[in-house]
């Protein structure tokens, strides 16, 4: 699911800011920039990451600036004073006037390094403590969208529940037509000594058993019902369950339309198909 979270903390003569983003995703992707100083902690800064949000597209971008401008870095100066050398050297060779030599040898790689004193056990716990504040932000953002989104969820269900008790008023009026549709083609056809009154209502049965829906109106209700009360679960995970649920219901709303033989019944069901389409859109979004 998508969210967001930043916190800066102030601790001692540092300033420590957490962003963590994650985007709607599948899988878990985290990518984490960080002070080189604070290197050898990404593994345990991914652990808390993956524990806590589990899945999704994450971007985490950790800063810590100090108050006294010095941010973990230091001068290679024997590689300085190499290069300078050199390029004092080629200069005075080449007859050529380098005004600016020191600021060109401070752009010149691994001349300016990061400062890979160890860390601290006060530091490494000042930036665990800001990471856990910024994952817990964002999850209140999941929280907060995950709402909107249930009751969405419970409106979509609602919908086709509703669609449901609709379709007992068109099955007796299909089951007329059918009847009539029958006895008119059997009037266009030239019979001579007629047909047999019983074998045309054992037909009718034949055909009536194969439009029957009963089953598949109460499985509906049934995997309406226990969406619901997934959706309503403590459960801390419950996405992908709730998925498999909707397969089903697209399963029976599916099989009513292809027996319905009514167009009322089948504007029903393209209602229906509708509904459950926007709940599996969302569905593929949330934990």
């Amino acid at each position: 699911m998508t969210g967001y979270g930043r916190v800066v903390n102030e601790f001692e003569l540092r300033t420590i800011t957490v962003e963590v983003r994650s985007l709607n995703s599948k899988f878990g992707d985290v990518k984490i920039k960080m002070p080189q100083t604070y290197r050898e902690k990404e593994l345990e800064v991914r652990k808390i990451i993956t524990e806590k949000l589990q899945r999704g597209k994450i971007d985490v971008l950790i800063e810590v600036i100090s108050s006294e401008g010095d941010e973990d870095v230091k001068i290679n100066r024997s590689l300085f004073k190499r290069y300078m050398q050199e390029l004092q050297s080629t200069c005075e060779e080449l007859s050529y006037d380098a005004p600016d030599l020191v600021s060109s040898v401070m752009r010149l790689p691994n001349v300016v390094v990061p400062n890979m004193a160890a860390i601290s056990e006060e530091s490494w716990a000042e930036l665990k403590q800001t990471i856990i504040q910024a994952v817990d932000t964002l999850t209140q953002f999941r929280l907060d969208e995950g709402r909107v989104l249930e009751t969405d969820f419970q409106l979509r269900i609602q919908y086709i529940q509703e669609g449901l008790t609709k379709i007992p008023s068109y099955e007796m009026t299909r089951i007329t037509k059918l009847k009539d549709r029958l006895r008119q083609n059997l009037e266009k056809v030239d019979l001579k000594e007629g047909y047999d009154e019983n074998r045309f209502e054992q037909e009718i049965i034949f055909y009536l058993e194969k439009m029957d829906i009963t089953e598949e109106k109460v499985r509906l209700a049934q995997h309406c019902e226990y969406f619901l009360k997934e959706l309503n679960s403590n459960k801390g995970t419950k996405g992908k369950k709730l998925n498999f649920i909707c397969q089903e219901i697209g399963r029976e709303i599916n099989t009513i339309g292809s027996k319905a033989n009514s167009s009322d019944i089948q504007q029903i069901v393209v209602q229906m198909k509708d509904d459950l389409e926007k709940i599996k859109e969302q569905l593929a979004n949330i934990l």
